[in-house]
Order: structure tokens, then sequence, then C-alpha cells
């Protein structure tokens, strides 16, 4: 309904009060016209159409009034369809104008002698009595218009707002809520109460969460714990100030739950790293067994230790359990745990609460574990986690809940361990480096990921393999190896493994200009080994590369940690780490 029909009520009632005026009746049509509202004889004919041919039409045509003194007989009636059965006296007829156009028109009409006298004694006063009523009924359709498209854009925004996820809660200048969506209903169930509740209720008083709800400057990502007498909420929210001519006039919040932030990243990353046993390249009964071994493990959710030396692809085989797991669509998230400095391991493993240490930043943070929820969390050289994060490990295993640091209140969490050392676990348990009780419970499923040396038969496949790879990589062709290539990586002793033979055929790849690999294309290192004596002794002589090599392998397996590793070598932590790199011994 639009037009003069959308204000029907009003039409009638200036129809009424033009009447009782003039003394005459009244017939107001819209521009279809049809009759909107009539008096005396019109006013039972509302929702009629009138005669097309009448001097209506010539109304809305030129958008001006008209006067007939003498129906029947004037000009303007010539086309009139009725005009031959015509009763009236006399006719004064006033378009209703919007934005130049006529949007319908109002009729006065004399059906005796005296009716015309009253209409044309003083036809000026009239005509402009009767546009200033078109001009106040034309007002109410816009106001009708107005007051329509506000309701629609208010129905819109209202279906928008509760379609979205995320809370969204207004307040006024004095932070009491005024307005929520569903999802903030949901939350923190607000439609309960029957009086208004101010925002410090759920995000706290200003000082306790470092929020100043008549602040005129953008909150970001503030982290929140909403406590409820059977539950608690933890979350993140942010606010935009509503300032109108310079007056703050309140806040408008938006609020996510922590766990559906998680799902966001969970939904991002989960299948980012997908890696399928397909991809561990080799045939060897060794590579066959333990890759059967790893398949029974992803059907499971217990947890697994995988030993095995650097460069044999333990991540690797950690991702290709988590992509056969039920948690496949679920984050799968590393952390090495002798990278990361042992103040900042704790935080990163666990997060941290708002003021937990200097630095913190605001709101807090979530941890490694929290990102992981309902995936697998991979722990890298778990045998240089240090004895008081282990315990919190242990709790991790045994609780199914973590502690932030600074956090008052556990945090339940759904994830599989997967741990990997190259060290040997059971000898720092018995030296007191490792807490007996966490490496049975990461035990449960142990792996023994085999080193080439135990699985000499895979170098040619994998040769071939990441020839491929290579060639892929650095837009070349090579075709293969030649055969003393072939017999030196068969008898070459591979201290960084996989890692380490790939790196070399990389290198060969970069330096080789024929159509096989050849031994001037192997790294200096390789080049070196075959100087020595077919007894396998050395002539004394080792390329220093070698040597520091063998020091750095030697430290790295004795210390538990790469800080006491390194200083034990005379080198800063940032160089010991360079060296593991390039050597392959990570």
């Amino acid at each position: 309904m639009s037009g003069l029909m959308s204000v029907g009520k009003d039409v009638q009632n200036i129809a009424d009060a033009i009447a009782s005026v003039i003394g005459v009746d009244v017939t107001i049509v819209d521009e279809n016209l049809i009759r909107v509202a009539g008096t005396g004889a019109y006013s039972s004919l509302a929702g009629q159409a009138v005669d097309g041919s009448s001097v209506f039409r010539k109304v809305l045509e030129t958008g001006k009034g008209y006067l007939v003194e003498n129906p029947r007989t004037e000009a303007l009636c010539e086309d009139c369809g009725i005009k031959s059965g015509c009763i009236e006296y006399g006719e004064i007829s006033t378009p209703i104008v919007i934005a130049g156009k006529a949007i319908g028109i109002i009729g006065l009409i004399a059906f005796s002698k005296e009716q015309k006298v009253r209409l044309f004694t003083d036809k000026t006063s009239v005509m402009e009595f009767l546009e200033r009523m078109a001009d106040l009924l034309a007002a109410k359709v816009l106001e009708r218009e107005k007051t329509s498209t506000l309701e629609v854009m208010t129905n819109q925004m209202n279906i928008i707002i509760n379609s979205i996820d995320e809370g969204i809660i207004a307040t006024d200048s004095t932070g009491e809520i005024i307005r929520y969506n569903e999802a903030a209903n949901i939350l923190f169930n607000l439609r309960k109460h029957k009086h208004p509740v101010k925002i410090s209720r759920i995000f706290g008083e200003f000082g306790e969460s470092g929020v100043d709800y008549s602040r005129t400057s953008d909150i970001k990502n503030r982290e929140f714990l909403y406590q409820h007498s059977s539950y608690y909420i933890r979350g993140v929210f942010s606010a935009k100030p509503i300032v109108h001519d310079a007056n703050f006039s309140g806040l408008v919040f938006t609020i996510r739950e922590i766990s559906q932030i998680h799902k966001v990243i969970n939904d991002t990353i989960g299948s980012t790293y997908s890696t399928s046993f397909d991809t561990i390249i080799g045939e060897s009964p060794a590579i066959i067994e333990i890759k059967d071994r790893a398949m029974k493990a992803a059907k499971s959710s217990s947890t697994v230790l995988i030993h095995g030396e650097s460069g044999t692809g333990k991540e690797l085989f950690a991702r290709a359990i988590h992509s056969a797991s039920p948690r496949k669509n679920k984050p799968f998230v590393a952390i090495n745990c002798a990278a990361i400095p042992e103040q900042l391991l704790e935080s990163e493993l666990f997060g941290y609460e708002e003021g937990a240490f200097t630095g913190a930043v605001r709101g807090g943070r979530s941890g490694k574990f929290e990102l992981a929820d309902g995936g697998t969390v991979f722990l890298d050289e778990i045998g240089d986690m240090p004895l008081h994060l282990q315990v919190k490990l242990l709790r991790v295993l045994q609780e199914r809940k973590i502690d932030r640091v600074g956090g008052k209140i556990p945090i339940p969490i759904d994830v599989r361990i997967i741990a990997a050392t190259n060290s040997d676990l059971e000898n720092r348990v018995s030296l007191g480096e490792f807490r007996e009780d966490l490496f049975f419970r990461l035990n449960v499923i142990p792996m023994h990921i085999p080193s080439l040396a135990e699985r000499k038969e895979d170098i040619p496949i994998l040769m071939d393999y990441l020839l491929d790879k290579c060639n892929s990589k650095l837009g070349k062709a090579i075709e293969g190896f030649s055969d003393e290539v072939l017999g030196l990586f068969l008898k070459y002793n591979w201290k960084g493994n996989v890692r380490e033979l790939e790196n070399a055929i990389e290198y060969a790849v970069n330096m080789e200009q024929g159509k096989l690999i050849t031994l001037s294309s192997l790294p200096l290192r390789m080049r070196d080994g075959t100087v020595k004596h077919s007894d396998g002794k050395s002539n004394g002589i080792s390329a220093l590369e070698d040597m520091e090599r063998e020091m750095i392998d030697k430290a790295i397996r004795t210390y538990e940690s790469k800080e006491k590793a390194a200083q034990a070598l005379g080198i800063g932590r940032a160089t010991l780490f360079r060296k593991i790199k390039k050597y392959g011994l990570g």
C-alpha cells in the first residue's frame, strides 16, 4: 500500500473538514483514479474507480486544477463518458502534488443550485483553501513514506544484526544497555532482566578491566571473563563510541567467545598443513612397519611419543597421523620446545591473562593449546621442556585443562598430544632431568623413526623423489645421478638423515649444468668424504665443516637444552640454531 491509500484515515478526516467548511460533497481519488475517501454521495464509494474520461483524468495529466461551472456544456466535459447522465451543477478539482507529479485529486462537487452558489461565489478563496489541503495531504503521504522507509530499514537492520554470530550490545552514555542482538541475549541472557542492566555487569567496572564506559575512542580486542552462578564465558570484545553533535551518546560493543574465535582459526588452518602417509617415501621393511604402526595410532586419541634422529621426519609422521585421524579437520599446532626461550615457553604454550607479567598484551592472549582445541598439539624436542612446565603438561594430560599464566580459572581443552625427541628420555628420567610420570603419560604409543642408516635400500627411491621435487622447485630438468654419486650416497654417513639428503640434492641441482648429478656438483663436505680409505678409516684430514658439525651434534645430544649446549660450545644461542639449521641437525 502506497500513496494516498497509506494515509486513508487522514484523507477521510481532511475530506470531512473540507465538506464542513465549504458545505458541498467531497471526493478524493488517487493517481489510479480510485476513490480513497468521500462525503455525502461519495461516502460509501471508497475503493471504487472513477470514469477514466472525466475531468479528473485531465487534472492528473496536466497537474493543474480545473473549475467546471456548467457541466455537460463546457469543452472540458466534451469527452466525459457519463456526460449524458451527469447530475452535477458544478465542480472544482485540485491536484495533490509531490515532486512535480500528481498523486491524487481533491474534488468538490455541487449537486444543487445552493451548493453551486457556495462553491463559486468566492472561487479564488476556495481554490487557495483546496491547495492548502492538497499540500497537507502531500505532506502526510511524504511523512508516511519516510516512516515506512524507516520501518523497513529498521527491520532490515534487525534481521542483519540478529543474523550475525557475534554478540552486539549498544549502551547509552551512562553504560546502560539499551539494545542487543539475539547472539548477545544467548550469551548473557539479557532478556530475563526486567530492569535496565549496566554493561559493567558483563565486562566489569572501570579500573578492574581497564574499560572506561564513557570514553570516546575505540576499544579493541579486550579479553573478558563473564562469570555466572552455573557457568562462565571467556571472550573478546571491541567497542566503538556513538558521538552525535560532538556529544558522547554511548558505545556499541561486539563480542566473540574465545571458542568462536578458535573455531574460525580451526576452519582456516585445520587442513592447511595436511600430510598423508603417501608423502612418506620408502619401501624398506623398517619404514613400512613404522608407517603401519602410525596408521593404527591415527585411529585412536592416545598420546604418541616419536623418537628418531634429527632429519628423519618426526614432524612429517606427526602430521600424517593427525591428517588420518578423526581430528583431521581441526588444527595441527606445532611448537619446538627448544627453539623458544624458557621464560617465554610457558606463556606460548598455555597463554596468559592481562597483567600476568610486564609487557603482557592487554586483555591477555590464548596459548597454543587453546588454539589447537579439538585438534593436535605437536611438541617437538620435548626433552628440552623445563621441569616446572612438565608439571603443567602432566596436568593437561591428566585433567584435560590448562591454566593460563596469571589465570584463576582452569580452561577445559580437547587436544591430542604427539611429542617427539631425538634424545634418550629414559636416560633423562634416570638422571632426574625428565619426570617419570610424564614420560609414561607420553609414551603410550612409542614410535621409532628409522634413520637412513637403518633403511639404506630407500636411499635410491628418496634420491629420485627428491630430484623430481627440486627440479620442479628450481625449474630444472636433470634426469638422474651418475653411478659415482649413487655409490657415494649409499656409503655416506647421513647424520642429518632425509633432511641432509634433501639439502645435498637441492644444492647439486642448483650447481649441476648437465643432465646427470655428478660428484663435482655435490657439497664440498661430501666430496671430501671420497678421499677416505676403503676400510672406512680417515687419512687423518677432515674438513673443518665436518668437525664443526660433529661437535655441534655431540653437544646437542649431550646436554638437555640448547642453551647449555651453546654454552659448552662457547657460542651464542642464535649462532647454535643457525648452525643446526645449516647442518640439518634440527
